[in-house]
C-alpha cells in the first residue's frame, strides 16, 4: 500500500449502526465500512456500537465495543458518555428509521446531543414525503452532524430541496461494493449445479416489497423462448418479518411457481450467506433482476453489488435503479408488470452481443465502487469533518439544568406495579403498600396500567409485554357484547358486579385500545385490540361525559397514527371533538375560559384531547381553544403568579363556578393528566413553557407541593393516593402509582423526540 499522510487529529473511529451477524443490510453495509477503513488505513483504531433488536443480542467479533439496546434510551445516552471518555476522535452514524427505538427512530438523538465529538453521518434512507415526525427526527441529525453522506444524485437534491441542508454540508459517495474479476458466469455455475443453465438470481432479505412474484409470473414466457432458465432467489426471510409473519411471503412465492407450473425452474436459497458465497452467486448469474414494487428507494445495496461485479441488470424504475443503471447500463420495465419483465429477459438472452456490452459499461462504472476507493473517500470527508469543526463547537459545554436532565428523573421501578397485578389484572386499591383484595379490581385502573405498559415497550422495557398481556386480556373479559360496554367494577372472586360500567370507564378503555393500535409493535396485541376497539368504539356516542368523550378523543388519536384512512373512527373522532367545542362554546367567558361550569377530576385531559383532535383534522381553532383552556387551567392551578408550584383542584368539593374551590383532598391524577396535556402542548407548539408547565406538575408527586411531602415512594415504587389537609394518603393504590408512572414515563418519551432546547441556547450563547 502506498503512504498516505493520515491527520493526527483522528486515532479513533467509532461507527454506531447494525453489525454482522445480525441480519440486514445495515450491518452488511456498516461492518464492510468498519472493515474497509481498517484495512486501508491500518494506523486507525475502528470500533463498532451496533444497535440489538433482539433480548439476546449477537455473537459480535473484537471490534465490537458497546451494544445499544434498541428501545431503551439509556442505552443511548450510555453509549454516548462511553464514547466521550474513550477519546473517540469521530463518530460515524448509520442512520436508518426502523433501526432506533423511539417515534421515527428518534432515540439517536439521545446519543448525537450528549456526543462531543464530530459526527459523520450516512444516510441510508431520504424520503421525499416524510410525516411531521420522520422530518424532524432526520433535520434533527442533520443539524447535529458535522457532515452528512449520501449515495445517490437524487438523495442530494433531496436533502437540499426538502430537508434544507446546505450543499457544503452535503458528500456524494457511492455504496461500495466488493472487488471481484470480471468472469463468465459459467465459471460458478458448477458449484450451484446448475451447469449448462441460463441463471437468472434476485438476493436479499426476503419482504413483500420486493416483487419477486413478478418475476415468477413472467416466467412461463421465458421458459417459452429459453427452457433451460433457471431463477435463483438467494436470502433468508428479514428476521423482523419473519417474527411478525412467518414464511407467509416465502410461502405464497412458492405456491405461485407450482400454480405457473415453474416450480422446477425456481430455486429458493433460504440463508443469510457470507460475502464470499455472495460473489459466487453473483457471479454465476446471467442477468441478475431487482424487481422492486415502490418507487422511492434511494439506495440499494443488492443493486450496487450486482452492477459492481458486470452483471446484465433489469430492475424497476426505482430512485436509485434509475440513476445506477443509466447510460445504457441496465434495463428498465414498469413496475409490477410481468409481461414487459418477459420481452426484456427474453431480449437480452437472444442478443448476447447487447448483454455483454451493458455488462462491461456496469464493470467499469463500479471501479469507483470498490470498497477500497469507498474508504478512502470517507476518510477525507472524515478529515474534513474534523477540520472544519468550529473551535465553539468542539469543545460545546454541556450544561443543563438538573430539570433538563433527564438522568435527575426517579429511575423508573415498577415494583409496586408488579406487587398490585396478579394473573387476573391489577388490584384496585392497597392498605398502605399492600393490595387489598377486599376492594377488586377496575376495567379503569387495567385501562390505566395497559396505557403505562404500551409505553415501556415503546421505551423497550423488557416487561412490558408480560404486563400488558394481563391488562388486555382483563379488557376483553370486560367487553360486554350484549350492550357494547365494558363493565368496571370486579371483585376478588373475578364476579363482576354490573352488567354496564361508567361512560369514562368506557372512554378510557378506548384510550388504552387505541394506544395499542397506535403505538404497540405486538401482533397479538394489536389484533386482539383492533376486535375490542371497533366493537366498543360506536358506544362512545351514546355518552354523556366529556371526560369519557376526551378519553376516547385520545385514544382514536392515537388509533389514527397507524390507521389514519378509518372512516368510522374519523367520523366519531370529529363528533365527539365537535361536542367538546360547542360546550366551549356555550360555557366560555372572560373569566372562565372552561367546558363546563365546574372544575371537577382529570380537568387537563379534555383540552389535551381537543389539542391531538386539532393536530390530525388541521383545525386551527380547535388547537387555540385547547391552548387557551389549558393556559387558563394552568394559571389557575398555581401557587402564585409567574410560577409557583402545582395546585391541583381538590377533591373534596371541587370548584363551582362562582363558588369556593376546594384546596384539598389533592390527587395523583390531576398531576399526570397535567403533566401529559402539557407535553402535548409542547410537541404542537414547541414552546419552552409548556414544557416547564409539565416539569411543575409532576414535581408535584417528588414534594414541591402545598405541604411539602413526597407523593412517590422510592423504596417501593408507588405513589401515595393524594394529599389531605394535614397529611399523606399512605395508601399506594394503581390509580395513584399508574397516575405517577404515566407521567415519569411520557417525560422520558419527550426527552428523548424532543429537541434540546438547552444545548442550543447554551451555544447560542457562546457564539
Amino acid at each position: 500500500m502506498e503512504h498516505r499522510l493520515i491527520s493526527p487529529t483522528i486515532n479513533r473511529i467509532a461507527f454506531v449502526g447494525n453489525y454482522l451477524p445480525r441480519q440486514c443490510g445495515i450491518a452488511t453495509f456498516t461492518t464492510d465500512l468498519c472493515e474497509a477503513l481498517a484495512a486501508e488505513f491500518s494506523e486507525i483504531n475502528c470500533i463498532a456500537l451496533p444497535v440489538n433488536d433482539t433480548k439476546e443480542g449477537y455473537a459480535y467479533p473484537s471490534r465490537v465495543r458497546f451494544e445499544l439496546i434498541e428501545k431503551d434510551i439509556n442505552s443511548y445516552r450510555s453509549a454516548a458518555d462511553f464514547l466521550n471518555i474513550n477519546n473517540i476522535d469521530l463518530v460515524c452514524l448509520q442512520h436508518e428509521y426502523g433501526i432506533y427505538g423511539g417515534r421515527a427512530g428518534s432515540h439517536i438523538l439521545a446519543l448525537l446531543r450528549e456526543l462531543r465529538v464530530p459526527v459523520v453521518t450516512t444516510l441510508h434512507t431520504v424520503l421525499r414525503d416524510p410525516d411531521p415526525e420522520q422530518r424532524w427526527v432526520l433535520e434533527e441529525i442533520v443539524d447535529l452532524s458535522d457532515r452528512i453522506i449520501v449515495m445517490s444524485a437524487r438523495a442530494v437534491e433531496f436533502m437540499q430541496e426538502i430537508y434544507h441542508t446546505p450543499s457544503e454540508k452535503i458528500d456524494l459517495i457511492p455504496h461500495g461494493i466488493p472487488d471481484v474479476p470480471f468472469v463468465d458466469p459459467a465459471f460458478y455455475k458448477d458449484q450451484f449445479g446448475v451447469e449448462g443453465q441460463i441463471v437468472l438470481l434476485t438476493f436479499g432479505l426476503l419482504s413483500a416489497n420486493k416483487g419477486i412474484e413478478n418475476v415468477i409470473a413472467a416466467l412461463p414466457a421465458i421458459l417459452d423462448k429459453h427452457p433451460n432458465v433457471v431463477y435463483i432467489i438467494l436470502g433468508a426471510t428479514h428476521p423482523h418479518v419473519k417474527r411478525r409473519e412467518g414464511e407467509t411471503y416465502r410461502l405464497s412465492l412458492q405456491r405461485l411457481a407450482q400454480e405457473k407450473g415453474v416450480e422446477e425452474h425456481v430455486i429458493f436459497y433460504n440463508r443469510f450467506v457470507s460475502l464470499e458465497e455472495l460473489i459466487k452467486f453473483i457471479g454465476a448469474a446471467d442477468i441478475y433482476i431487482t424487481p422492486y414494487l415502490s418507487q422511492t428507494q434511494i439506495v440499494s445495496g443488492t443493486l450496487a453489488y450486482a452492477l459492481g461485479a458486470g452483471k446484465a441488470v433489469i430492475s424497476t424504475p426505482y430512485w436509485y435503479a434509475q440513476e445506477m443503471l443509466s447510460e445504457d447500463r441496465g434495463v428498465l420495465v414498469p413496475f409490477q408488470d410481468p409481461e414487459a419483465l418477459a420481452d426484456q429477459v427474453i431480449d437480452l438472452l437472444n442478443n448476447e452481443t447487447k448483454r455483454h456490452a451493458i455488462r462491461k459499461r456496469a464493470y467499469l462504472f463500479g471501479r469507483e465502487m470498490i470498497w477500497p476507493q469507498v474508504a478512502r473517500r470517507y476518510m477525507d470527508c472524515f478529515i474534513r469533518a474534523r477540520a472544519e469543526r468550529r473551535r465553539l463547537k468542539q469543545y460545546r459545554i454541556k450544561v443543563k439544568a438538573l430539570n433538563q436532565r433527564p438522568g435527575e428523573l426517579p429511575i423508573l421501578k415498577l415494583d409496586h406495579m408488579r406487587r398490585m397485578t396478579d394473573e387476573t389484572g391489577i388490584l384496585q386499591h392497597a392498605v398502605f403498600t399492600i393490595p387489598n383484595y377486599e376492594m377488586g379490581y377496575t376495567s379503569d385502573d387495567n385501562a390505566r396500567a395497559l396505557i403505562v405498559s404500551v409505553i415501556l415497550e415503546e421505551l423497550g422495557n423488557n416487561e412490558a409485554q408480560d404486563l400488558a398481556s394481563r391488562y388486555l386480556a382483563f379488557l376483553w373479559y370486560a367487553f360486554n357484547t350484549k350492550t357494547g360496554r365494558f363493565r368496571n367494577f370486579m371483585n376478588y372472586q373475578r364476579c363482576w358486579q354490573e352488567e354496564i360500567g361508567s361512560d369514562d370507564c368506557h372512554g378510557r378503555a378506548l384510550w388504552a385500545l387505541g394506544m395499542v393500535l397506535g403505538r404497540s409493535n405486538t401482533p397479538a396485541f394489536q389484533s386482539m385490540a383492533s376486535r375490542l376497539f371497533d366493537q366498543a368504539l360506536p358506544a362512545i356516542l351514546d355518552t354523556t361525559s366529556p371526560r369519557a368523550w376526551a378519553f376516547a378523543l385520545l385514544g382514536i388519536h392515537e388509533y389514527l397514527r397507524r390507521f389514519a384512512g378509518d372512516r368510522m373512527a374519523n367520523q366519531v373522532g370529529r363528533e365527539l371533538a365537535e361536542r367538546l367545542m360547542l360546550l366551549y362554546q356555550n360555557c366560555r367567558a372572560d373569566d372562565w375560559l372552561w367546558f363546563e361550569d365546574r372544575l371537577t377530576y382529570c380537568n387537563a385531559v379534555i383540552p389535551h384531547a381537543l389539542l391531538t383532535c386539532g393536530q390530525w383534522s388541521l383545525n386551527q381553532t380547535m388547537t387555540e381553544v385547547a391552548l387557551e383552556s389549558l393556559q387558563w387551567l394552568a394559571n389557575l392551578q398555581s401557587s402564585g403568579k409567574g410560577g409557583g408550584h402545582f395546585v391541583p383542584i381538590g377533591s373534596n368539593g371541587y370548584y363551582l363556578r362562582g363558588g369556593e374551590r376546594a384546596r384539598f383532598d389533592q390527587q395523583p391524577i390531576e398531576a399526570q393528566t397535567m403533566v401529559t396535556a402539557c407535553l402535548e402542548a409542547y410537541r404542537v407548539t414547541m414552546d419552552p413553557r409548556w414544557k416547564k408547565e409539565a416539569e411543575r406538575a409532576f414535581e408535584w408527586f417528588l414534594g414541591r407541593n402545598d405541604l411539602h411531602l413526597p407523593l412517590y415512594d422510592p423504596t417501593t415504587g408507588g405513589c401515595r393516593d393524594g394529599l389531605h389537609p394535614d397529611r399523606a394518603n399512605e395508601n399506594q393504590g394503581a390509580e395513584s402509582t399508574l397516575s405517577f408512572l404515566h407521567a415519569l414515563l411520557e417525560l422520558r418519551l419527550t426527552e428523548s423526540t424532543l429537541q434540546s432546547q438547552s444545548a442550543q441556547s447554551v451555544e447560542a450563547c457562546l457564539q
